[in-house]
Parts: C-alpha cells; structure tokens; sequence
C-alpha cells in the first residue's frame, strides 16, 4: 500500500517543476529582455552623438556638445561656459545638429525668393 502512494504522489513533482519553469521564463521575459533592449538603444544615442548636437543629463542639465572623447564630451551649458561629463551620462539626445549641407540649401532658397524692394527695379533674368 505505502508502494502505491508512493507512485502516485511522483507527477506532482512535474507539475512543479513545470511551474519553476514557467516563473523563470516569466521573469526573463517581462524584466531582462527589456532591460537589454533599453541597454541596446541608449548605446546607440550615445555612439550617434555628435558636435553640436543639444542633449539632456542624467541629472536634467541641458547642454550642446563641443566636443566628444573615448569616454567623455565636453557640454557647452551657458555661453562661454563648459563642463566635462561621461558618456554615461548623457540621458537624451534632445536636438540633432543641423548639418552644413542643410544650412547652405535653405541659404541658395532664400537667396531665390527675394522680391524686391517697393520703388526699385526687379532683376533681369536670363
């Protein structure tokens, strides 16, 4: 008799470690996997930062890179006033630097759309 509820009590131990289971991929999947993606995409901001760009800290201090090390960059965060901080430190890249190109497009715009001035002679186009 003791020998039957001896087998009979052994699929409870599968069912239990079952649940174990379940806990632990429960866990990774609701904890590590975004965990290590937010890791992945704060990586990628930092190595995409670049001169001129304005980003927010860590500690919310808002400033423009002036320049950018291994490890470090240099924040402009008033006129004329610069701080070191660790890359680990920048929290958010806030604005993108305008590039060259860009300015120098709107600039040949600009240029284009001119009217001109009440009382004078428009230009002759060729």
């Amino acid at each position: 008799m003791l020998f039957a509820e001896a087998q009979g009590s052994g699929g409870g131990g599968y069912t239990s470690l079952l649940f174990i289971v379940g806990i632990f991929a429960l866990i990774y999947f609701m904890m590590i996997r975004p965990q290590q993606r937010r890791r992945r995409e704060v990586q990628n901001m930092q190595s995409a930062m670049g001169i001129g760009d304005e980003i927010i800290t860590v500690g919310g201090l808002y400033g423009t890179i002036r320049s950018i090390d291994e490890d470090s960059v240099l924040l402009e965060i008033a006129p004329g006033v610069t701080a070191r901080y660790a890359k680990a430190a920048i929290g958010k890249v806030n604005q993108k630097a305008v590039s060259d190109d860009a300015v120098d497009d709107d600039a040949t715009e600009t240029e284009d759309d001119e009217t001109p001035a009440p009382g004078t002679t428009p230009k002759s186009v060729d």
